[in-house]
């Protein structure tokens, strides 16, 4: 069984003459695009699936494995995943009085902290 997530990796203190390596080993364990780079630290995420009964764990060591192989030592590894099947969601439901409310609200001048009118 697959399962849908995203994955953001972020790593921190690359060897500059190694970062396309590993950009490159990173993208060959998850298909991560548009990588960002920002002083010391590169990123990038996607979204793909977990397979064969692999953890996000399990997951998140094998990339850190391969990206510390391709920097040719250590280098900070933090894999934030997101599973994306069962996300927290808000509902809002209005009812007929809600509408009303909502309307006639609407209908009334906006104030501001001071107690100026805005429109």
């Amino acid at each position: 069984m697959s399962r849908s997530y995203n994955m953001l990796v972020r790593i921190r203190n690359v060897a500059p003459e190694r970062v396309d390596r590993v950009k490159q080993a990173a993208n060959d364990e998850w298909d991560f695009d548009d990588w960002h780079e920002y002083e010391d630290s590169i990123s990038a995420c996607v979204d793909g699936y977990l397979c064969s009964g692999e953890t996000e764990d399990e997951f998140a060591e094998r990339l850190a494995k391969v990206i510390w192989a391709a920097n040719g030592g250590y280098c900070n590894v933090e894999v934030v995943a997101t599973y994306l099947e069962n996300l927290p969601c808000e509902t809002h439901s209005f009812d007929e009085d809600q509408y009303a409310q909502i309307q006639s609200a609407a209908d009334k001048p906006i104030e501001t902290q001071e107690g100026r009118n805005n429109g």
